[in-house]
Order: C-alpha cells, then sequence, then structure tokens
C-alpha cells in the first residue's frame, strides 16, 4: 500500500512540474486531496513555484492553503509566498500575506523575508516600510534573518538610507549583513561609501562581497586598492572562483590596467562567455581596438559563441579601425544566426557603417531600427557630418527634437560638426546659441569651442573666433589654438596674442601637427630664431612627425604599414606589386609621369 502511495507521488510530483495551467492543476490537486499527498513536504514546494508561475488570481491559492493546520506548521503559507516572490508576478505575494493573515495565520522570522523578497522584485518600498514597521511590533525584527532581509531590500529598491540605519542598530552582523550594505551602496552608485564599509568589515568577506567592491574599485579607478583585493581574495578559497576572475579581470579593464587583465584572462584554465566580453569589450573601451578584434578571432576559433554584447564591442573596434569588410561580416553573422537586435547593437552597426564612410548603410540600418535613443541619433548625425553631408544632418536633429528625445552635448557637437565641415557659418551661430539657451540651457564643453573656432577660422572670420576665445570659461587647449594657427598660415590676417604664443610650448601635447603650423607661422614671418626654438621644444620632448600609415586586413590578419617602412616579411613582393600596378596605371593614361 505504501509502495503504492510512493510511486503515485512522484507522478503527482511529475505532473505538477509539467503543468502550465490552472485547469490541469485542479485535476491534480483533486488526486492530492484523495491521496492525502496534499501536505507532503515535496508536494508543496512544487505546488508553490506552480502558482507563482501560472496562476494570477489569488483566490484559488488560498483555497489550497485552507487544507493546512497553520498553527501546526508556517511551511506551506511561506512556501506559497515565496513562490509568488520569485515568480512573475511578486506583489501577489503581499495579497496572500495579508489573506492568510487576516484568517488567522501568524507570520514567524521565515515569513516576513518572503513577502520582503517579493517587495523587491517590484521595488515596493511602501511595502518595505509597512513590514518594517510589522516586524517591529511583534518582535520578530530582533532575528537576523529579518534584519539581513530589511538591509538587503532597503538596498534593493535604492533606500541606501534606511538601509544604513537598519544596518547600523544591529547588535550582531554577519557577512550577509555587510555585503547588503556594500552591494546596496554600489548598485547606487556611492562607491565610495561601499569602499569605506569594505575597509570596516570584522567578519571574512565572500564571493559576493569580492564582487560587489572590486566593481566599485573599477568605476572609481582604484588600481591599486583593486590590486590589494585581489591579493586578499587569492588567499580565499573562492578566490579561484571563475566569477572572481571575471569580477576582478573587469577591475583590471574599468583601470585601464591591460597587461594585468591579460595576464589573468590568460591564466584562467575554463574561461566563459563572461571572461571573453570583459576582455573584449575592455580592450575597445582601452583603445585597443586591434587586440580586440584578434581576441574576437581567438574567442570564435575557441568554440564560444558570441552573444550582443560582444559583437557591439566588434562593431566599435571597426568603427575606430576603418574596417568596413569586417563590420559587414559582423553584421552578416548577427543576421545569419538570428542574434537579437537591441538599440545598442543597432547604434553600433550605424556608427561602425558612418565612420567607414558607407552613409547609405548607417541610414539604412538607422531606418529599420524599431527603437531609436539619444546616442543612436547622435552615431547617426555625427556620421552624416563627418562625410560632408551637413544640411542632411541638421535635418535629421529637427527630426530628432521632433521625435521628443532631448538633445544632449553630444549631439550639439555632432550638429557644429557638420556646420564646419559644410561651412554652414550661420548655421553653426544659430545652433550654438540654441544650445546655451531655453530649453536646453547646456554648458558648451571646450569641444564645442574648439569646432566654432574651426568653423570661423575656415570662413575667414579669425577676429570673431578670438572674440568667442575670449568668452570662454575655460583656457584654450591645444586644438583650438592649432585651428588659429592652419587660419594664420592660410589667410594671414589672424594675430595671435603674445600670451597666446608664449602658452603654446607649455602644452602636454605629443602631437606634431600643431608645433609644425607654430614653426610654419614664425618662419612665414622670418622669425628664424623662434623657429628654432620650436624645433629644439620638439626634440627635447621626443616629438617628431607621425608618418602616414595604412591597415589592410588580409585572413583574419591585420597588416600595419607606415611611409618608409620595410619591416614587413613580403615587403620586396609587395613593392613589386605596386610597381606593375604603378605602370598599368600610367599604360592607361592616369597619371603623367612615373616615380
Amino acid at each position: 500500500m505504501n509502495k503504492g502511495k510512493d510511486s503515485l507521488k512522484w507522478v503527482l510530483l511529475d505532473l505538477i512540474e509539467r503543468c502550465n495551467n490552472l485547469r490541469t492543476f485542479k485535476q491534480i490537486h483533486t488526486q492530492l486531496l484523495t491521496s492525502t499527498l496534499v501536505a507532503n513536504d515535496l508536494v508543496v514546494p512544487k505546488v508553490a513555484n506552480f502558482f507563482g508561475k501560472h496562476v494570477t488570481d489569488i483566490h484559488y491559492p488560498c483555497n489550497f492553503l485552507k487544507h493546512f493546520d497553520w498553527s501546526l506548521s508556517s511551511f506551506p503559507c511561506n512556501l506559497i509566498i515565496s513562490g509568488y516572490g520569485a515568480g512573475h508576478l511578486p506583489w501577489s505575494a503581499t495579497l496572500i500575506y495579508r489573506w492568510v493573515v487576516s484568517h488567522g495565520f501568524v507570520p514567524d522570522v521565515y515569513t516576513v523575508p518572503a513577502v520582503l523578497k517579493s517587495c523587491a522584485k517590484f521595488s515596493g518600498i511602501a511595502e518595505v516600510r509597512q513590514f518594517h514597521t510589522l516586524s517591529v511590533k511583534t518582535g520578530l525584527w530582533c532575528d537576523i534573518f529579518v534584519q539581513n532581509s530589511l538591509v538587503h531590500v532597503y538596498s534593493i529598491c535604492g533606500d541606501t538610507v534606511e538601509a544604513g540605519k537598519v544596518f547600523g542598530v544591529m547588535l550582531v552582523r554577519d557577512v550577509v549583513s555587510w555585503t547588503g550594505l556594500i552591494s546596496g551602496y554600489v548598485k547606487a552608485g556611492l562607491f565610495n561609501d561601499a569602499v569605506a564599509l569594505f575597509l570596516r568589515m570584522d567578519v571574512a568577506p565572500n564571493v559576493a562581497t569580492f564582487v560587489s567592491i572590486l566593481g566599485a574599485c573599477g568605476k572609481l579607478g582604484y588600481l591599486n586598492l583593486g590590486k590589494g583585493i585581489h591579493g586578499l581574495v587569492s588567499k580565499y578559497p573562492h578566490g579561484k572562483e571563475l566569477v572572481v576572475n571575471n569580477t576582478v579581470m573587469d577591475m583590471y579593464m574599468k583601470c585601464e590596467s591591460v597587461t594585468d587583465a591579460k595576464q589573468l584572462f590568460d591564466e584562467i584554465p575554463e574561461k566563459d562567455i563572461i571572461s571573453w566580453t570583459s576582455m573584449i569589450s575592455g580592450l575597445v573601451q582601452c583603445e585597443c581596438p586591434q587586440a580586440s578584434i584578434d581576441l574576437f578571432c581567438k574567442m570564435l576559433g575557441s568554440g564560444f559563441e558570441p552573444d550582443g554584447v560582444i559583437l557591439t564591442s566588434v562593431l566599435s573596434a571597426c568603427a575606430s579601425l576603418g574596417l568596413l569588410d569586417y563590420g559587414r561580416w559582423v553584421h552578416e553573422y548577427i543576421d545569419h544566426n538570428r542574434i537579437k537586435w537591441d538599440v545598442y547593437m543597432g547604434t553600433s552597426l550605424v556608427d561602425m557603417y558612418a565612420k567607414c564612410g558607407c552613409i547609405d548603410m548607417a541610414q539604412y540600418v538607422f531606418n529599420s531600427l524599431p527603437s531609436k535613443n539619444i546616442r543612436t541619433w547622435n552615431a547617426y548625425i555625427g556620421g552624416l557630418a563627418i562625410n560632408g553631408h551637413g544640411q542632411e544632418a541638421l535635418k535629421q536633429f529637427g527630426y530628432l527634437v521632433e521625435s521628443g528625445i532631448r538633445p544632449n552635448e553630444v549631439t550639439f557637437l555632432a550638429v557644429f560638426t557638420a556646420c564646419c565641415h559644410s561651412g554652414l557659418v550661420d548655421e553653426g551661430r544659430s545652433y550654438f546659441n540654441q544650445m546655451t539657451s531655453p530649453p536646453y540651457n547646456l554648458s558648451p564643453w571646450l569641444e564645442h569651442y574648439g569646432c566654432m573656432v574651426d568653423l570661423l577660422c575656415r570662413a575667414e572670420l579669425a577676429g570673431e573666433a578670438m572674440e568667442l576665445i575670449k568668452k570662454m570659461p575655460m583656457p584654450p587647449d591645444v586644438q583650438i589654438l592649432g585651428a588659429l594657427l592652419s587660419a594664420s598660415n592660410t589667410y594671414g590676417n589672424v594675430r595671435l596674442t603674445p600670451e597666446m604664443l608664449k602658452s603654446l610650448p607649455n602644452f602636454e601635447c605629443q602631437e606634431s601637427g600643431v608645433y609644425v603650423l607654430l614653426s610654419n607661422l614664425y618662419a612665414t614671418n622670418k622669425k628664424w630664431a623662434e623657429v628654432r626654438s620650436v624645433r629644439r621644444l620638439m626634440k627635447e620632448k621626443g616629438i617628431s612627425k607621425v608618418p602616414g600609415s595604412s591597415l589592410i586586413r588580409v585572413d583574419g590578419k591585420s597588416h600595419k604599414f607606415l611611409v618608409g617602412d620595410n619591416s614587413h616579411p613580403q615587403s620586396e613582393d609587395i613593392n613589386v606589386l605596386l610597381n606593375i600596378l604603378t605602370n598599368q596605371t600610367y599604360l592607361e593614361g592616369h597619371i603623367d609621369t612615373l616615380s
């Protein structure tokens, strides 16, 4: 008899597991009642999970609970509440709670955390405060499990002040208490508070603690502290866990310590998609796009399927390097593998095509996106600007405003770039006034002033450019003075003040262009002593004119060529082929003389 009942129990458990509608469950429920298995310790968790996922009306779960004697055990009620808290309808957990309490149920130290967990799911801060008050009135507050739940849920809901108050009055704190508040500070962006609290910890940290505090170090750029925590975590057994290594690697990347990140990446015996994502995305953020693409190729060779985050980063790398063919391959890969599009991937595609000069495809992708954010618009308007479509860029800015999305500083920078590249002086002045006036009231960055100065100088309005520089709330940078120098060399009508000329040598700039312009300006005015001074300064700073370069990618490998460089292993073959092409071009009449 017992054997038959035991077999029925396993059959019913399997049926509950596979059930996905209330009508079928009611039939199973009948079997549970007739077999007296309804209160079985294995059955109740399965039922609770089913209710949380599939039952929107709380009346049936409440009727189900009537079969139990709550005075003997709170287990069924707590499980049903937890089931809703973990399911798709977390707010229903509070309704279940109120119903059972109104029918005589007495909550215990397991009930309150279960309800609080559901409140965290729907950010019900008002409900959290109510249950906090209830736990104090009923004396359940004294339990550390309840206190830790309150710290955690307040933090999840963004009320770190109240979480800190709960933490402050706790007589006993364990690692969950400390980690709950530290992670809350990190989630709220209070990274310095998280670090300060971590340094006060008087218990051994756990994995969650290390993950949270390493995230804070990465956001703050605290490389030395991050290294110290890396050394500390390596002394614990969980220091070898992949989630910890991934977090340490991400911290190094955010602190722009590529060498440390790469060393750790190479040491990880079994990497997951997060490991690859941290490295590939981090390399792009650290302005190492070529290394990012090389690592992406290695990842594909390792059998990993890239996700949307990685593909978005690779597209950004392609945009930085101008690798149109590779960017197209990524686009085809996305479509072929039916990877779900999102606004970030779409924005990266628009940016890649625009920066690679393929503005038609940028427009096609932009128009195909079902949703756009301000970054998408900025990428498209900026792409139109740098490709010489100034009027179209300004038209798109108008559409942006009509869409209701608020332009930001980057948007106006793209607009000024459009005006500058297309010589639209009046429009540039107008948009500059719009930016600084209601309803936008944006403060121009140095880059905005730089665009305007460049626009005015190109239009031979150097005097107006000088007046704008005088009104700037910050001193001009080397780019602005470079624009003035360029205008002076071209038009000869710019009179840089002695203060500006004296300030140039003090700029910490390693670009040769500005120094060459300054040297040419002095040479035009036959100030040979100053010419020698500039050249001597370049030598002292180790600045030399950067040679031209080109980049080509063949069979997944990138080749960079510099002017006058013969270090490539196939340089002789390349030169032979170039000579053949040059001769053919000459014979077809495209050039007058052979070099």
